[in-house]
């Protein structure tokens, strides 16, 4: 169609009649197209137990929820509790992702865990970090991108996560799944917080973790605030000022918890608890654009935020 109006033929001119009849045909066929592309969308929208809310004000489900099993595929259990956001979502095997293409990262990535997902054969031995072929070159990041960056490859959804399957483990590799890391904190004090997502399945029935990157105002000595952060490589991959968490816990009974974490991407000590990196979930949804308490309130009356001392 864009060959069609650039063409010289077409810009040239033709008569009104012909004109008119080349816009009803162009006309038609988008409808057409547009509608395949709906009839599409519902069908995805129907296997998909909340729709997300883009902003408060539009804070209505497209689709209601419909209670009864959810299925087998893990990906759809994730978003048990919706989007964060609708922007460029792809659907792995164990996790689902919001990728930013001008950024070459995930703005979120959300999975499930319990004690069935956490415990398997798997082993990361076998699996390598990757380009993610489903993003054009143009808005993808390579490892190249990485090399002496002095930046690990952080995982958002981490591989430990996922042992119930190989292909799920490996697909934590995509490099969609990863953002630059310092390797202290990589290593310490953010796989420590890892390690106690992982913990907590064993007095919750389902664990959702949303995880992310944030790129946080810093005042400047001229007295201004500015947003400033490195990029790596010829693709410009961010670098994260710092890293979110926000964690969903579900009882046995119905009842929901929500956890919501912020650590500064740079060396912390491993020896701070990390109640201390709590912070009110509000923050957060100022910070990253995204929304997650709405979509929970639509799930459950019973509902409950821990924050630094809380008991």
């Amino acid at each position: 169609m864009y060959r069609i109006f650039c063409s010289k033929w077409f810009a040239s001119g033709v008569s009104l009649t012909a004109g008119a009849g080349m816009g009803a045909f162009i006309m038609a066929a988008y409808t057409d197209s547009l509608n395949k592309k709906q009839n599409s969308i519902h069908d995805l929208l129907g296997r998909v137990p909340v729709i997300p809310i883009p902003s408060v004000e539009a804070a209505t489900d497209l689709i209601p929820f419909q209670s009864g099993p959810v299925g087998t595929s893990r990906a759809t259990a994730v978003m048990k509790y919706g989007f964060p956001s609708l922007s460029n979502v792809k659907s792995r095997e164990s996790y689902v992702v919001s990728y930013d293409p001008r950024n070459k990262t995930a703005l979120w990535v959300i999975e499930q865990l319990n004690n069935d997902s956490i415990h398997g054969t798997s082993d990361r031995k076998y699996c390598e970090f990757k380009e993610d072929d489903s993003v054009h070159v143009y808005h993808r990041a390579t490892n190249a991108d990485y090399k002496g960056s002095g930046f690990d490859r952080g995982h958002l959804a981490a591989a430990a996560n996922h042992k119930w399957s190989q292909k799920a483990m490996d697909e934590t590799f995509y490099l969609s799944n990863v953002s630059p890391q310092n390797p202290h904190l990589n290593q310490n004090a953010w796989n420590n917080l890892e390690k106690y997502c992982r913990s907590l399945t064993k007095h919750y029935l389902n664990v959702f973790v949303c995880t992310g990157p944030l790129y946080l105002p810093r005042q400047e000595p001229d007295g201004k605030k500015y947003v400033k952060y490195q990029v790596l490589g010829k693709n410009h991959v961010a670098v994260p000022t710092h890293f979110f968490k926000v964690v969903i816990l579900e009882k046995q009974k119905g009842e929901v918890e929500l956890r919501s974490y912020v650590m500064p991407n740079m060396p912390v000590d491993e020896n701070i608890p990390l109640e201390r990196f709590l912070v009110p979930v509000d923050s957060i949804e100022r910070a990253s654009g995204l929304l997650f308490v709405p979509n929970i309130m639509k799930r459950t009356n019973s509902f409950r935020t821990i924050t630094a001392g809380s008991k």
